[in-house]
């Protein structure tokens, strides 16, 4: 079994009886209820930094898309439309 700490949250009567009703009918205790929406705040925020860190890192070793550099003159040319 895994050790558990005991914390004090204070919440609005409202939205206690509410979370309540929400646990009810889940079948679980309020404290389970909270400790399963905590742990999935948790998880997706590790899961939100691990796709940060891939995506910047994409910035540092772009993916390889063929072709030559353009030369700035290229980049720039103008051609008379007429």
């Amino acid at each position: 079994m895994v050790a558990k700490a005991n914390i004090t949250v204070a919440i609005e009567p409202g939205l206690l009886k509410k979370a309540r009703a929400v646990a009810a009918r889940r079948g679980q205790s309020v404290s389970a209820l909270l400790a399963d929406e905590l742990r999935e705040l948790v998880e997706d925020e590790a899961r939100y930094a691990s796709a940060r860190r891939r995506a910047l890192s994409l910035f540092e070793h772009p993916l390889p898309l063929g072709g030559a550099p353009l030369r700035r003159e290229a980049l720039h040319e103008r051609r008379r439309v007429r």
